[in-house]
């Protein structure tokens, strides 16, 4: 498992020379972002019955698995410079930057002269870098409190029955797959190793079969917006007091598919574990295509009516989304997805304080001791 020092990678990031990546997370990683780039591709061909089955299941969980593996690596987030520097270069100047080109693509891609910038409404799936940025803030308060879980439920909860909430920074899924987060951040190494056990594969087996039936069931009766997170009860046309209920059922299946998606997760080194480290490229970027599609009406074609046509996509969302997580798109947008800015930053007198090295009374250098800050 990982090194503590490792702990407050980003999701998908790089790891810095010396540092040990952990094959396991970096196979989960790009399985999860595999299965995103997916999910947003069968999301344009929803006619077909069987699409949409596996759609509603892959919902359940693809985005619960990021959030709670991003929950894991912020264990010992603080508010420290250089974890607010690594929030800011790693999170919040990407979501910038995306929003804009995001905002920008729809209003001349899609010819929508209106369509405005906004980075108070996060463009369809850069919600998630929103709410990594609460969810990392609010990491030293999940790490005070008791029960940290059990009040994340109950945030959640409260979301659901609150309409009020608005679209602003997406607000609901922020408090609705909050409990994954701080999930994420109570698990250990041995919380991993004990789901990729023989027997929790195979009782994964039934559980899958059940969620894809009750998914081909879920289709007449329940909107895809309860899998969605992002409205309240009453938003979705039901009373408010299914809210709670519909939330509580629906992050209990999703935690469950996710400890299945974990136990099959390989745990040794893969021919696409490398392109673990750059699934946030994959993240960020795939969406382009999938809205280039649209406005081109390419999801129109006949065509994906047929097996074989989804089946087509499926492979071509898969093969589009591995090729954008690869060391070559890597290096050449990571001047606006990792950046450095050493410029934008004031030099941190703590931490350079803790790298020297106190001198004795004659005035050298005792390379025994270290300065405690």
């Amino acid at each position: 498992m990982p090194s503590p020092r490792a702990e407050n990678k980003e999701i998908g990031r790089t790891a810095p020379p010396g540092k040990q990546r952990d094959a396991f997370f970096d196979n989960a990683k790009y399985l999860a972002i595999v299965l995103v780039a997916v999910g947003h591709a069968w999301g344009q061909i929803l006619d077909a019955g069987a699409v949409e089955t596996a759609y509603r299941v892959v919902y359940l969980f693809h985005m619960p698995a990021f959030i709670l593996i991003s929950g894991y690596f912020s264990r010992s987030f603080d508010l420290r410079p250089k974890h607010v520097k690594r929030l800011i270069t790693g999170v919040i100047v990407p979501y910038v930057v995306f929003e804009t080109a995001y905002s920008l693509f729809q209003r001349y891609g899609n010819d929508d002269p209106e369509y405005g910038i906004t980075l108070l409404d996060p463009t369809y799936h850069l919600w998630f870098l929103c709410a990594l940025v609460v969810w990392r803030l609010t990491t030293p308060l999940w790490k005070t409190i008791r029960h940290p879980v059990a009040v994340s439920l109950v945030l959640a909860v409260l979301g659901s029955v609150s309409p009020q909430i608005g679209d602003d920074l997406e607000l609901q899924r922020v408090l609705q797959f909050l409990p994954f987060f701080v999930l994420g951040l109570t698990l250990r190494p041995e919380h991993f190793q004990r789901v990729q056990r023989r027997s929790v594969r195979l009782m994964s087996l039934p559980v899958l079969a059940a969620a894809t039936a009750a998914a081909w069931w879920s289709m007449p009766h329940m909107k895809l917006g309860w899998l969605y997170h992002n409205r309240a009860a009453e938003e979705l046309g039901a009373p408010w007091w299914t809210g709670p209920v519909m939330v509580l059922v629906t992050l209990g299946c999703s935690m469950l598919l996710t400890a299945c998606f974990f136990a099959w997760v390989p745990r040794r080194h893969m021919w696409f574990t490398s392109l673990g480290a750059g699934t946030i490229y994959g993240y960020l970027l795939h969406a382009f295509l999938v809205k280039a599609g649209g406005y081109a009406g390419w999801f129109r074609d006949p065509v994906f009516e047929e097996p074989l046509g989804a089946i087509g996509l499926t492979v071509l969302a898969a093969a589009a989304v591995t090729v954008l997580c690869t060391k070559p798109v890597q290096r050449a947008l990571r001047c606006v997805v990792e950046p450095r800015m050493a410029w934008a930053f004031r030099q941190d007198a703590g931490e350079t304080a803790r790298g020297r090295e106190p001198r004795t009374d004659a005035g050298v250098r005792t390379p025994s001791e270290k300065v405690s800050v």
